[in-house]
């Protein structure tokens, strides 16, 4: 691409007005003609800006409501044409058509009428036609025309006109945003038609758009960014920094996790993360009961680590926390004492989100391509489940399985997970060998693990893992069974009088 390209005509139609009017006059100053559509030439004239409708370019008025006003070919060969070809400038010539040199556009408002609104018709009349066609047209020929769908780029492009013309650089830093912003827009559009679909869908657009550059990613050397996927109101659900430092790659990996696994349960809960891995979770009367159950757990792995809970902070529960060095909590709200307590603390980041909704398919990228699946969720209850040793668990040994296992399902495998009185108090995460899990849940346990409940993320393939709890003391298992050597595994329950319950499900989690 040559080096500067001199503005003389613009084309601008937008739906956000921000800054129109200060980019109209500066265009204007400049020299610059303007050629413009509806909303946008009355936003321009009333700033006193001479424009020239694109009515008056094409010889043809607005149609159908204004689904048809800048498809036509004195609008786009002005766009495409290629300046550097003689034969494209000579069929302009032809036509009596004029080259453009910028485009301003930006879309209407799919996703903010997604947001407010169920109503159909009024969500498609927001899908925007014209728009991306002019945008694409114009980011294609870059090398001629420069294009500029975000607000936050006029001064720099004002500048640029002023002082002689966009140079190629900017041009194509302009085209790469324009065609990203079309491929965003696109995505939600298809993620909206797409909604409710019962099978992986045939294709997946991800519409992600960047709201904060992170410091960098996992690891100092790694450069990263926090983005947002649209249609949506934004990560963890629209999540709010309410104070402390600005949130790492990591915080909001841990912080993630912290608040999915709160989100599964009713009762007052607590749950302390770290590493991805929830190292103490429980449910208690309250919020402050529950953090101190929870950092009972493992109080050296709670330690920096993050904290979620599942329903409003209050005062005693910012206070129960206090004395514990703690990256980030994350909650669906404080109350006003709560954050008083917590702002003492001015590194700690608080996050405001709400709980997570259940449902919708989950997209891994691997090298190459991604992996799609329905999102996982402990959907079964007791009454699907089956006793299958002699000895059936008692009230509260049910209590506690059923607890277990919910947080088993939100441990990465091979997990192994022992509760007593709704609280963990030893986890066995991310092991190569399920017996590992188990060893290392019971170590961390100690003396907690006798007469606690041990949940299985999946199958026992062999005995010895029921062994090595009986040994510590466990009293009652819950597993999804299957193994070819289930009796085994039960037989071994049933020699240490333990008891055991299938699911029948597993919840593998990589």
């Amino acid at each position: 691409m040559s080096d500067r390209i001199p503005v003389r005509r613009a084309l601008i139609s937008v739906s956000d007005k921000a800054g129109l009017e200060d980019l109209g006059r500066g265009l204007a100053e400049a020299g610059v003609r303007q050629v413009s559509t509806g909303s946008t030439a009355t936003v321009l004239r009333e700033a006193g800006v001479e424009v020239t409708a694109v009515a008056d370019v094409t010889g043809f008025p607005e149609m159908m409501g204004g689904r048809v006003k800048t498809l036509h070919p004195a609008i786009h060969a002005g766009i495409l044409a290629d300046k550097a070809d003689p034969s494209h400038l000579a069929a302009l010539e032809a036509q009596g058509f004029e080259p453009f040199d910028l485009v301003v556009v930006n879309l209407y408002p799919f996703e903010r009428t997604v947001a407010a609104t169920a109503d159909r018709a009024e969500i498609v009349e927001q899908i925007d036609i014209g728009g991306p066609t002019l945008v694409r047209a114009a980011a294609k020929n870059a090398s001629s025309v420069g294009v500029v769908v975000d607000p936050a780029r006029y001064p720099e492009v004002l500048d640029a006109v002023k002082a002689g013309g966009l140079p190629a650089d900017l041009r194509q830093a302009l085209a790469a945003q324009a065609f990203a912003h079309v491929a965003v827009y696109d995505a939600a559009i298809a993620e909206w038609f797409g909604r409710g679909a019962q099978e992986p869908p045939q294709a997946v657009a991800l519409g992600l758009e960047r709201v904060q550059q992170l410091r960098y990613g996992e690891n100092p050397h790694q450069g990263a960014g926090l983005y947002r996927r649209v249609p949506g109101p934004g990560p963890l659900g629209g999540a709010e920094v309410l104070q402390g430092k600005d949130m790492s790659f990591n915080n909001w990996l841990d912080a993630e996790a912290a608040r999915a696994l709160a989100g599964a349960f009713d009762d007052p809960c607590a749950v302390i993360v770290k590493h991805h891995n929830p190292c103490g979770t429980a449910l208690a009367d309250s919020l402050a009961d529950a953090y101190g159950k929870a950092f009972a757990s493992d109080e050296v792995s709670a330690f920096g680590g993050v904290v979620a809970f599942n329903r409003e902070v209050d005062r005693d529960a910012a206070r129960r926390m206090a004395e514990v060095f703690t990256e980030v909590v994350i909650a669906p709200g404080y109350a006003e004492g709560a954050l008083a307590v917590l702002g003492e603390k001015r590194n700690l980041r608080v996050v405001r989100a709400p709980l997570p909704e259940a449902g919708g398919w989950e997209v891994r990228p691997i090298d190459g391509g991604a992996l799609v699946q329905e999102s996982d969720a402990v959907t079964e209850v007791r009454g699907d489940m089956k006793a299958v040793t002699v000895r059936e668990p008692s009230e509260e040994e049910w209590r506690d399985l059923l607890f277990a296992w919910t947080v088993a399902a939100r441990v990465k495998s091979n997990a192994i997970v022992l509760a007593s009185d709704r609280a963990t108090v030893g986890v066995g995460a991310g092991q190569m060998s399920r017996v590992d899990a188990v060893d290392i849940a019971a170590r961390k346990a100690g003396d907690r693990a006798r007469g606690s409940a041990m949940a299985s993320d999946a199958f026992f393939p062999f005995p010895d893992g029921v062994e090595r709890a009986a040994e510590a003391g466990v009293g009652a298992v819950i597993q999804p069974g299957g193994s070819v050597r289930d009796q085994e595994v039960v037989a071994a329950a049933d020699r240490a009088g333990m008891a055991m319950v299938l699911t029948g499900k597993r919840h593998f989690r990589h």
